[in-house]
């Protein structure tokens, strides 16, 4: 079993990334774009894709692989429109930042299959900003790339086994984890984070205004801390819909920390705080 040809749904900055990062690491098969004619022709110009569609029954055509790279709203939407078309042979994986809504999803539109036709994914890779102009093939290079298997479907065999062959040869690290605790992890490690960057800077415009000079003056270490606050509302809307219970948990527990901080800071308690911190990167 071999992939020949790949389509990929969404040929942004995650979606280009991945044909570019598969074109420079030795894939020699055929790649299919699927989006609008304007995103297309510059994922063209970049090299990213062969062949072109807006219209995603007509793009999935004869692929072998199927990478839904879009928002997960339209994931959604592109796993009950291209499941029951998907070429018989073929896996269809997704980059969505979530998980169980997904895989729930996969396996009710391919049932007693899904373990054969569905893999869900998730590249812990990116930037605050999207689109095929800033697409990397050296985007996923070390990276941790979750994929979210059903229950006791083997991932090991067959067009799964391929895909993360691929995975590999392009640099990232396929991680195994079910998709519960996927997003309960990643509301952690990757929502909440975005959350603090948007209030912060948020609370900065209201504070101070829109003012360049604030960021001047604080330099280095607001730079990053505001960095991915220019994120864009319509990928994290779908993010806080799908995983807000796990959000609303974590945001509760750093909202009781940082409470916590507010009323000891004259006290050896802070001191304790720090000391908890630094023990994050220890073993780093």
């Amino acid at each position: 079993m071999s992939i020949r040809q790949i389509t990929i749904v969404g040929t942004g900055l995650i979606g280009g990334s991945f044909a570019l990062a598969l074109k420079k690491n030795g894939f020699h098969g055929w790649i299919v774009g699927c989006d609008r004619d304007a995103e297309l022709q510059r994922a063209r110009q970049r090299g990213a894709i062969d062949e072109a569609h807006t219209n995603p029954a007509d793009a999935i055509r004869n692929s072998d692989l199927v990478v839904l790279a879009t928002p997960v709203s339209a994931i959604l939407e592109m796993i009950d429109q291209l499941g029951p078309a998907l070429p018989p042979q073929a896996l269809m994986t997704d980059v969505g930042s979530t998980k169980a809504e997904i895989v729930a999803r996969a396996f009710k539109i391919f049932g007693k299959d899904a373990g054969m036709r569905f893999l869900g994914g998730h590249p812990m890779a990116g930037k605050e900003d999207g689109g095929i102009d800033l697409a990397d093939p050296d985007l996923f290079e070390g990276a941790t790339w979750f994929v979210t298997p059903g229950a006791r479907q083997n991932i090991h065999e067959g067009m799964s086994a391929e895909f993360l062959s691929w995975l590999e040869k392009i640099g990232a690290r396929a991680a195994e984890i079910d998709a519960t605790t996927h997003d309960e992890l990643c509301a952690w490690i990757s929502h909440v984070p975005q959350m603090i960057s948007t209030a912060l800077a948020a609370a900065l415009v209201d504070h101070f205004g829109d003012h360049a000079a604030v960021m001047e003056a604080g330099g280095r270490a607001l730079r990053e801390m505001t960095r991915i606050s220019s994120s864009p509302y319509s990928m994290w809307r779908d993010i806080a819909l799908t995983n807000k219970k796990n959000i609303q948990q974590a945001l509760h527990a750093l909202e009781q920390r940082l409470a916590h901080i507010r009323e000891n800071l004259d006290t050896r308690e802070l001191a304790e705080e720090f000391a908890k911190a630094h023990e994050l990167k220890k073993n780093c």
